[in-house]
């Protein structure tokens, strides 16, 4: 199938361009509509500490007639970034809720990674509860902490958290180091791309975003106080579901989906050896797979 498009930006400063400012929750969010302006939905929710950005290379490898829409979290990419905030995954969600209501998306697919997983589960449990205006028609989920008792934070994730030494960390995270904590969670497949995530660190350094990496970590805390309702919607919502997982991922790989089959025996699973935490950027091509294919089935 023809690819959707080859054009999308590869530089940080030329994605943010195609941002559109939206308010959510007294903070505006940057949100993107790409791709065939009559097309079928998908939904990117992007992971931490990153972007939108992470759905160019999945975009580029869609068939024809899909309409990506996506948004920065707020504290990420070009959205607000106020500090001392109360960032919080319902923040997230309301987002996503706004950005649909303000682009008229009454249904669409979610195509979810790391930190995105949670406000994804936190839409699915809204729809489960009837208290969804947007019906999400099914998701694929990627490595995320969506059992997050077994979440593993790395070393860099682990002292970010501390409430004592987080600040201080964040405050002379530098680009080097930024680029160290994103290597360890690095797989095999594909060399580590250096200058690709130098991008990822120009989104979160935009508008000051790298002093407050240790208050976007609220999201560890969010997933225990919901996990009960969240699993349930998982495992519950009735739609179709793909999960295209990184097994060497430290953080969320073989030991998150091994939770996941045990859990929902005969789901589409994919689990790829050689990938780690970050299958958008690492195997573009098995998840835009998993996207036609869930696609197909709604």
């Amino acid at each position: 199938m023809a690819a959707m498009s080859s054009s999308f930006p590869t530089t940080w400063a030329e994605w943010r361009t195609q941002a559109e400012q939206l308010s959510s929750g007294g903070v505006d969010v940057a949100v993107y509509d790409l791709g065939a302006p009559d097309g079928r939905p998908l939904t990117f929710l992007h992971g931490y500490p990153s972007s939108s950005m992470d759905v160019a290379s999945v975009a580029e490898r869609l068939g024809d007639g899909w309409r990506v829409l996506a948004l920065d979290f707020p504290g990420f990419g070009a959205s607000d970034k106020p500090a001392g905030h109360r960032y919080s995954i319902d923040a997230c969600a309301d987002a996503v809720e706004a950005m649909w209501a303000s682009k008229g998306v009454t249904s669409t697919l979610v195509l979810a990674h790391d930190y995105g997983v949670s406000p994804a589960q936190e839409l699915v449990a809204r729809q489960v509860e009837g208290a969804l205006a947007t019906e999400v028609e099914g998701v694929v989920w990627t490595n995320g902490g969506v059992y997050p008792d077994l979440h593993r934070p790395t070393a860099g994730q682990a002292a970010l958290i501390d409430p004592e030494a987080g600040p201080g960390l964040a405050a002379v995270l530098d680009e080097d180091l930024f680029l160290g904590g994103v290597r360890v969670t690095w797989g095999t497949r594909v060399p580590f791309p250096e200058r690709e995530i130098a991008e990822v660190h120009a989104s979160m350094a935009d508008g000051g975003g790298v002093p407050l990496m240790h208050e976007l970590l609220h999201y560890v805390a969010d997933r225990r106080e919901h996990a009960d309702r969240w699993r349930h919607a998982l495992e519950q919502g009735g739609i179709p579901q793909a999960f295209v997982w990184g097994d060497l991922d430290p953080v969320s790989g073989a030991h998150m989906v091994e939770r996941i089959e045990e859990r929902l025996p005969g789901a589409d699973v994919v689990r790829l050896a050689d990938v780690g935490h970050w299958p958008p950027l690492e195997a573009p091509d098995e998840v835009a797979a998993a996207v036609e294919r869930i696609g197909k089935l709604t």
